[in-house]
């Protein structure tokens, strides 16, 4: 036997390794050869195989593995015992390694002895043999004479193995070899076996090293793993491409806690340069090795130095590319982000894993966790702010036991009050209240904290601060006195209140009552909070009872009044009682006494001086707030039932008459001005009524709600009136939780103007009077980008009264208007009342019918876009806009934004079902209205007015049905169930009754379905809230792509006339971006968009040329003159996008390959050069602009992918390289022409593309003339003199005295400076053009 070798450091182990290898190895020709019989049987006669026979196996060769005739552990016994008694021991034990050596340098046979042993099949063996053997090798180390030699042999053996380790059988020798050493049931010399596997390790390749360095826990006792582990940590900062192997072996070793915090602040070096899949196994290390001492600060260091975006976001964003994309990339985008999201899932299954196994993490991670949060709430940030407290939130729900005790860090936040919005101080009090009144008497001290705070806040005179408290005493109320409580993720039902407690919550009421009397907005404020706990239902019964008691009282003694009216009474204006529902207006019947308290508001705020600081101050602001708070106090106190209160829905209220709007002049701007705030709170009222009595199911009840909201339609019309003619007016506020209105939209009112005022064009108005019916115009969406939440183009034709006065937007006015409960929208399940049907059938009075109006039902139409589009995403959240003022996007929308966008998309895909009614309700309208008329939309007779309210109806319900199905969140899992629940009820208007459907079948029929509109639709704006709505169902199908079909229709919509019901033709900007987006919508999912492009270039634009202006294309009615700006930027961007997506050339591809390339460029370069000599006739300057943008960008992209292609392509298909350039000549000549034309008209918005453009055309000369040198064909390329020319191809009047000096010069290349005459692409194609008869085949 040799003799071991001992080094104490693993920098000597390559050295030894390396100088013994070549020593202790053998040639692979055995010097005794072994007879191979034909059952594979190896007959060896050395002592090897004598010893092996007589113990038990039989070595045997090829695919054939070892036999053993008896148990292994007879085999180890025989063996031993033989070798024991040999008569040449020890040296006996030499020659047996030696034989096994010789054995084993053939690969086959030296597999064999690591695969497990095979029984014998021997009949007298069968019972004597286990079925599991293990292998000659492991039996043969499991001999502690044998084992050190052995040992060393298989580390001998194994460099023979480095590089291809893996043979055709498929079997890693290197594994196999390792594995032999594993699970041993004694190691003889430990201190050596860790020398030995070190110095491997650091000469193996990288796969060896991974496989050793896992296997240690393995093969070594725990005697060595202070020893190895040691070692390991020396390699550790060496080779980091080990990190997970080598972590992954310490994790299972018995370390001492110094070295274990070493290894893991090496660790904690090197994390943010991990790689996402090696993440689990280093997080998992760095958690088992945390102490108690120093938890917190490794989890927050860890935390900073995970970042995920890398892996998460950026792969999503790949995968979330056009799925009708195929490309290599976007399948290796694909496994990217299966591969990341696999380990990520990993990643947090051991951070769970930790937290649920390990107090000590857990205490650390929730601390650590608890700090970030609180630190990001504070940070200003509104989105960090809205995160970070919603997360708290859902702690504090789920895990409140286990948040107490940091509720020291959650205090804080209260110091930075003042950045925070009312939504989230309502968040933050939330918060601390349930931690205070959840865990007593643990969480006493936030209680008393809370108090002050509260406290000092209402105590305050400045508003922001008094608001604080407001919502603080009320948010700390619904925890007190709540009859159900979420805890550690448990729905809790509480004891009673007992009498001190009720006492401690009615005293905190009555201290902010008595802290806001004196001021309205504040008290108004309060009822509203008041009123949100109340309308949870949570409230314990006899504080509920107790706010019922005090609520009514003082409802009544502050704004009920009795008819008629007592003489006494303060009013700036005559009072009437208007807006009665009941029959006759009879003595003692109950009148809101309005008029009287808005004069009373205008004197009081004269003279403040005498106030009464004891009384409180009774204000109009109050009146809607607090009618909410009682409505809701006596429909939980009575289960939903509002007879107690029923007669407030019919009761008039004390107004004065209301003057038409052309005696308004005679009025003075103080009277203007009480008449708009009376009309804001009039509204406000009746919004409240609706409110509270929508979903009584009496039907005089709702017969008297569509009532009410008649009269807000046919108010909303006369207060823009009234605005119109009071510039400069502010309304009384009807939202008190904005921040003193920060955020509202500026005002802008104007007055009355002369009806035919110099440079500005006016519509005619409708000849009909009744302008009630254009109530929806309050709710334009200016941003023309965003079609589906625009004013309808109906809508707009009458933005002005008869007199000339132009009329205000109420849009602007949102934040002045009480906001509508969902719950309003069930009156959208009553059918649609319209004049024709009441002059069919003879009605007379149409409210004694509950049908909703075409005014009433836009008007909540109108409504339900504005909430859907405020609370369901479509697309990714964006970044806040610099400067925003704070929660101006929640103004007006308070109560919603309290709800989850899963609860309001519940509620909207309840709805859809009258919805779809109303939708087919405005089909039959037109298709009847066509039919009627034999197809004419302009025919005598129409109702313009009703076509316009039934046309703006249609635009805002598929408006609804496309702001609900492009929810980002029917995406996630969890909301699937309710995508199908919708699709569902689509898909049974076509096919009633049928039950569980596929999502994509259900697709499938719901675009069907939503299809069969499009033959109804009035207008321009409706085709597209139709397509868009299509597009998104046709989005969520995986497999049924409806590319045809959408372009099918978008032709249809194209290829339609629209005209509006006065005869006149659709127009404007808002029509126009309707069309952009329509043609880009059909050109994208088109199967040829070359061919479509060129049809309409080559077939409709030439019906324009020598046209009149108002004339159009009679194969696409939507082209005019006027459009042509339209069509023509579409077609150039579409064509310039097209020619990106080919391929470049490349000269290992087929000849059809590149044939079919060249013609797809061939077409391009037809329909480019059609579109841009277009130019000579349409030479606007819109359209100038396009053409020397994008064709910039076509000619890049065309020396990007396209020469590469006439390279390789020139040879095989000269003729169509040649017919490509002739046509390229022609069209980059006309762009050099436009150049000119910019320079002599001196346009800087056409003048700034020149420069890039020219650039690009020199480009474009070079490269053509490398192309003819790469085909030895440099002779057909010569370069001639281009003059500057116009855009009729005359030339430039300043170059006539230089011309004939310019005609004598030639140059191969063209001039560098811009300024004078340039050689452009057309002059060298000159060359190409011409047929060369040079060879160019070699």
């Amino acid at each position: 036997m040799t003799s071991r070798r001992k080094l104490s450091k693993s920098a000597a182990h390559e050295e030894n390794i390396l100088e013994e290898s070549p020593k202790t190895k053998k040639s692979r020709v055995s010097v005794k050869k072994n007879s191979i019989p034909r059952d594979g049987i190896v007959e060896n006669s050395s002592v090897f195989g004598q010893l092996l026979k007589a113990a038990g196996i039989t070595l045997k060769a090829g695919e054939r593995q070892n036999e053993i005739a008896t148990d292994g552990a007879v085999f180890q016994k025989k063996l031993h015992q033989a070798l024991r008694k040999h008569p040449s021991y020890p040296q006996v034990v030499g020659e047996l390694v030696s034989g096994l050596e010789s054995h084993i340098e053939n690969r086959d046979q030296f597999r064999n002895c690591l695969l497990p042993c095979v029984p014998a099949q021997s009949p007298e063996m069968s019972n004597a043999v286990h079925s599991y053997c293990e292998s000659l090798i492991k039996l043969l180390l499991g001999i502690e004479i044998l084992q050190p030699a052995i040992i060393r042999l298989l580390f001998e053996k194994l460099p023979e193995f480095f590089h291809g380790s893996v043979g055709s059988d498929g079997l890693s020798l290197p594994r196999l070899i390792i594995n032999q050493m594993k699970w041993l049931d004694k190691i003889v010399d430990s201190k050596e076996l860790v020398l030995t596997i070190m110095q491997v390790i650091c000469v193996s390749p990288l796969s060896i090293q991974h496989d050793l360095i896992t296997s240690l826990p393995e093969i070594l006792d725990d005697s060595q793993h202070g020893e190895v582990a040691r070692e390991l940590s020396s390699l550790l900062k060496e080779k980091t491409e080990l990190t997970v192997p080598i972590l992954d072996a310490l994790s299972s070793l018995n370390l001492d806690l110094e070295l274990l915090a070493e290894v893991r602040r090496s660790v904690m070096v090197t994390v943010a340069a991990i790689r996402v899949e090696d993440l689990p196994v280093v997080v998992r290390f760095i958690l088992h090795s945390i102490k108690a001492t120093d938890a917190v600060e490794v989890i927050s260091d860890l935390r900073k130095k995970l970042n995920l975006d890398s892996s998460i976001s950026l792969p999503r964003i790949q995968v979330s590319q056009s799925k009708l994309r195929s490309q290599p990339q976007g399948s290796l985008s694909a496994s990217q982000v299966n591969i990341s999201q696999d380990s990520v899932k990993l990643l947090f299954e051991v951070i769970r894993s930790a937290v649920k196994f390990q107090k000590t993490v857990l205490e650390a991670w929730i601390k650590e966790i608890v700090g970030a949060l609180v630190t990001h709430a504070c940070g200003g940030n509104d989105m960090e702010v809205d995160v970070s407290l919603d997360v708290l939130v859902d702690l504090v729900s789920e895990q409140t036991s286990s948040i107490v005790p940091y509720a020291v860090f959650l205090k804080s936040i209260l110091d930075y009050v003042d950045n925070l919005s009312p939504q989230q101080i309502r968040k933050l009090f939330y918060i601390l209240s349930t931690l205070a009144f959840s865990q007593e008497p643990r969480s006493s001290h936030i209680q008393d904290d809370m108090h002050m705070v509260i406290r000092k806040q209402l105590s305050s005179t400045i508003a922001k601060y008094k608001c604080t408290g407001i919502i603080g005493a009320v948010t700390m109320v619904s925890s007190m006195a709540a009859r159900r409580s979420k805890e550690n993720g448990h729905l809790l039902e509480k004891a009673p209140l007992k009498k001190e407690q009720c006492k401690q919550i009615t005293s905190l009421l009555q201290l902010v009552c008595s802290c806001c009397k004196q001021f309205p907005q504040a008290l108004a404020l309060y009822y509203d909070e008041l009123a949100s706990v109340v309308q949870k239902g949570n409230l314990d019964l006899q504080i509920l009872d107790w706010i019922e008691n005090s609520v009514v009282k003082e409802f009544e003694a502050d704004f009920v009044a009795e008819f008629p009216p007592l003489g006494d009474s303060v009013s700036l204006l005559p009072v009437k009682a208007l807006y009665s529902l009941e029959d006759e207006e009879s003595e003692g019947m109950i009148v809101i006494n309005l008029l009287p308290l808005l004069s009373q508001s205008y004197l009081s705020m004269a003279e403040t001086a005498d106030l009464n600081e004891e009384k409180r101050l009774v204000s109009p602001v109050c009146l809607p707030p607090f009618f909410r708070l009682l409505r809701l106090c006596v429909s939980e106190m009575n289960k939903g039932n509002m007879e107690e209160i029923d007669a407030l829905l019919g009761c008039p209220l004390y107004l004065t008459d209301l003057p038409e709007d052309g005696k308004l002049a005679s009025l003075s701007n103080q009277e203007r001005e009480l008449l708009c705030s009376l009309l804001f709170y009039t509204l406000n009222w009746f919004r409240e009524v609706v409110n509270a009595f929508c979903q009584q199911e009496d039907p005089e009840m709702k017969g008297r709600v569509l009532a009410r909201l008649q009269n807000i339609t046919e108010l909303q019309c006369l207060l823009e009136k009234y605005l119109a003619a009071s510039p400069g007016y502010v309304p009384p506020p009807a939202n008190f939780d904005s921040e003193t209105l920060e955020g509202v939209p500026v005002v802008s009112t104007v007055g009355p103007t002369k009806k035919n005022s110099k440079g500005r064009k006016r519509k005619k108005p409708d000849s009909s009077k009744n302008s009630c019916s254009d109530n929806s115009q309050w709710d334009e969406n200016t941003e023309a980008n965003q079609p589906e939440a625009e004013t309808s183009q109906p809508e707009k034709d009458f933005k002005e009264n008869e007199s000339g006065a132009p009329l205000v937007q109420l849009q602007n006015y949102t934040a002045y208007f009480r906001e509508l409960d969902f719950e309003v929208f069930t009156i959208l399940h009553n059918e649609l009342l319209t004049k024709s049907i009441l002059d069919t059938e003879m009605y007379t009075k149409t409210r004694e019918v509950v049908q909703i109006g075409p005014a009433e039902l836009l008007f909540l139409l109108e409504d339900l876009c504005q909430k859907l589009e405020r609370i369901l995403v479509t697309t990714p959240a964006k970044r806040a806009p610099f400067l925003k003022g704070k929660g101006s996007r929640n103004v007006g929308f308070s109560h919603l934004c309290q709800r989850s966008s899963q609860d309001v998309t519940a509620c909207a895909v309840h709805l859809l079902k009258p919805l779809c009614n109303h939708m087919e309700n405005m089909h039959n309208f037109f298709q009847a209205l066509l039919a009627e008329n034999h197809g004419v939309v302009d025919a005598p007779g129409v109702n313009i007015q009703e076509h316009q309210l039934m046309s703006s109806c249609y635009q805002r319900l598929l408006q609804v049905f496309h702001l609900l199905f492009a929810w980002s969140g029917f995406s996630q899992r969890e909301n699937h169930s309710l995508l199908k629940k919708g699709l569902q009820v689509l898909a049974h208007r076509i096919k009633p009754g049928e039950k569980e459907l596929p999502l994509e079948e259900l697709l499938r029929q719901s675009f069907q379905y939503l299809q069969n509109f499009q033959h109804s639709v009035p207008n321009i704006y409706c085709a597209l809230s139709l397509t868009q709505l299509l597009l998104v169902i046709e989005e969520k199908s995986v497999t049924n792509l409806k590319n045809d079909k959408i372009a099918t229709i978008t032709k249809q919509f194209l290829c339609q006339s629209w005209v509006e019901p006065s005869g006149v033709r659709q127009k404007g900007k808002q029509f126009n971006d309707a069309l952009h987006t329509l043609f880009c919508i059909y050109l994208e999912h088109t199967d040829s968009v070359l061919k479509a492009i060129e049809d309409i270039s080559s077939i409709g634009i030439p019906e324009l040329i020598n046209s009149s202006k108002d004339s159009y294309s009679s194969i696409y009615p939507t082209l005019t003159r006027q459009t042509f700006p339209v069509f023509f930027r579409v077609m150039m961007a579409q064509l310039e996008g097209l020619v990106r997506s080919i391929p470049a050339g490349r000269s290992s591809e087929s000849s059809e390959v590149q044939l079919e390339k060249l013609l797809r460029w061939n077409m391009a370069v037809r329909v480019f050069h059609i579109l841009v000599n277009l130019v000579k006739v349409f030479d606007s300057r819109p359209v100038l602009n396009v053409c020397l943008k994008y064709g910039r960008l076509f000619m890049e992209t065309f020396l990007k992918l396209g020469m590469p292609l006439l390279d390789c392509s020139f040879k095989k298909h000269r003729k169509d390289v040649q017919s490509l350039l002739k046509n390229l000549q022609l069209s980059t000549r006309q762009l050099h022409h436009m150049c000119g034309h910019s320079k002599i008209h001196q346009d800087t918005g056409l003048t700034n593309h020149v420069p890039l453009l020219k650039k690009t055309l020199e480009q474009f000369v070079y490269r053509v003339k490398a192309m003819l040198v790469l085909n030895h064909c440099q002779k057909a390329f010569e370069v001639g003199v281009l003059k500057n020319r116009d855009l009729q191809g005359g030339v430039i009047l300043s170059q006539a005295s230089q011309e004939s000096q310019e005609e004598e010069e030639t140059s191969m290349l063209p001039r560098d400076d811009p300024a004078e005459e340039e050689e452009d692409s057309e002059s060298d194609s000159k060359t190409f053009i011409r047929d060369s008869d040079e060879d160019s085949s070699d």
